[in-house]
C-alpha cells in the first residue's frame, strides 16, 4: 500500500510517517520504481505500535527502545518491565506537577475579586511564582 493507505490503515498521518522515517524511529519504507513508498502489513503493525505508545505518553526514545525489544523475541522481559516502571514514575511525577499547578491556579482564582479595580491578585501571584521558579520532574 502507498503512504496514504498506510496512514489510513495505521491511524498515523502521512506527515508523521515521514517524520518517523527521517528520525530513524522506523525503517524507511520500500520504494517502487517511481520512488513511491510501499508499506506492508508488518509496517502497519509497527506504525500502530508507535501510535499506541505515543498515546500512552512514551517518548520517541522510549518507543525506539520498545520497538527494539518488541522485535527481539529473545529479549529478557525484565528490560520491558524496567522501561514501563520508569515511565510510570515519570507519569506519577507529572501528575503531582499538574496537581500542584491546578491547586496554584485555584488559589489564584479564589483571590480574584473580578471587579473593575486595577489591582489583580492573579497577575501579582503569577509574578511572585516566576520569582520563586517552577519545579520540574527530572
Amino acid at each position: 500500500m502507498n503512504i496514504g493507505e498506510a496512514a489510513k490503515a495505521s491511524g498515523v498521518s502521512a506527515k508523521m510517517i515521514r517524520h518517523y522515517e527521517r528520525t530513524g524511529l522506523i525503517k524507511p519504507a520500500g520504494r517502487t520504481g517511481s520512488n513511491y513508498r510501499v508499506f506492508g502489513s508488518t509496517d502497519i503493525k509497527i506504525l500502530r505500535f508507535v501510535k499506541q505508545a505515543r498515546h500512552l505518553g512514551f517518548s520517541i526514545r522510549q518507543i525506539a527502545t520498545m520497538l527494539e525489544l518488541w522485535q527481539n523475541r529473545s529479549r529478557p522481559s525484565g528490560e520491558v518491565e524496567r522501561l514501563i516502571n520508569q515511565h510510570l514514575a515519570e507519569l506519577d511525577c507529572r501528575i503531582r506537577e499538574m496537581t500542584a499547578m491546578k491547586e496554584t491556579v485555584e488559589n489564584l482564582a479564589v483571590h480574584c475579586r473580578g471587579d473593575s479595580r486595577p489591582e489583580c491578585p492573579i497577575l501579582e501571584g503569577l509574578s511572585a511564582l516566576l520569582r520563586l521558579g517552577i519545579s520540574r520532574c527530572p
